[in-house]
């Protein structure tokens, strides 16, 4: 059995006025935990930081991710970016697909029907998580935060607009309808844990001296108060009231097939 990572956070946008604070340290701090705590060795753990984390980046390194992984290896894919999303084509989703944000995203989104693509070749037996601590919404109408706060919160949601993409009203216009049941959750090989609802922010703030997503900082906590003993269903149930309780308006979503959610993290 190999244990292997992947952890992707992105801070500095080339877009203007998007900038982010806590992906970094939520990639690294990730990072940490699986060396640290879950016997991940530092040399099969891959960071991909700011301008190094491109589209053509994050799907070559998950490419080699999953590349010749065995029955009962343990995968791991963590994601601290912006998020958004663009108009489905394919039919597989309601209105929009969501998608990640690379560092080059004015240019290349990864979207999650291309991160389907990926894991899709992943061998039966191997194990699959992703943590994705971005936003993936489609409710744009609700403005983001203006009025400062004490912990200096912020979405990690790109609007569509600012990379030449349409607006929610063009993306109800264009997409197709949705296929029930095309992906559904029953057939999932990998585990997802998200910061939020898709129709909700994920947020970027400031807890102590550094900065971070509340999803992140929150689970962190969670993982280390119980010993790094949990099953991901035992950190789901603690971390959605553990969010809303610091006053996070997101709801994080644990997605995968039920004997994955009662597996201990990150085995």
């Amino acid at each position: 059995m190999t244990k292997r990572a992947l952890c992707v956070g992105i801070n500095d946008y080339p877009v203007r006025d998007m900038d982010l604070k806590g992906c970094v340290n939520d990639a690294k701090d990730w990072a940490a935990l699986l060396v640290d705590h879950y016997d991940f060795a530092r040399s099969d753990v891959t960071m991909l930081l700011d301008g190094h984390a491109t589209k053509a980046a994050i799907v070559d390194n998950l490419k080699s991710l999953l590349a010749g992984a065995r029955r009962g290896d343990v995968l791991v894919f963590t994601n601290s970016s912006h998020g958004t999303y663009v108009a489905d084509t394919d039919g597989d989703e309601a209105r929009y697909d969501e998608a990640m944000c690379p560092w080059d995203t004015k240019d290349n989104l990864l979207t999650d029907d291309e991160l389907r693509e990926l894991i899709a070749g992943l061998k039966a037996g191997a194990r699959l998580t992703v943590i994705s601590d971005s936003c993936h919404s489609g409710t744009v109408t609700r403005a983001m935060p203006g009025v400062p706060t004490p912990d200096q919160r912020r979405v990690r949601f790109l609007h569509p607009r600012r990379i030449g993409l349409p607006v929610i009203a063009d993306v109800r216009r264009n997409a197709h309808s949705q296929r029930l049941d095309k992906h559904p959750e029953s057939a999932m090989g990998e585990l997802l844990l998200s910061g939020c609802r898709d129709d909700q922010f994920s947020f970027d703030a400031k807890f102590g001296r550094r900065f971070s997503g509340a999803m992140t900082n929150t689970a962190l906590r969670l993982i280390a108060a119980a010993g790094y003993q949990l099953t991901w269903s035992e950190l789901h149930a603690a971390l959605v009231p553990a969010v809303r309780a610091a006053g996070y308006d997101q709801e994080p979503q644990l997605e995968g097939k039920a004997a994955n959610r009662r597996r201990q993290l990150f085995t």
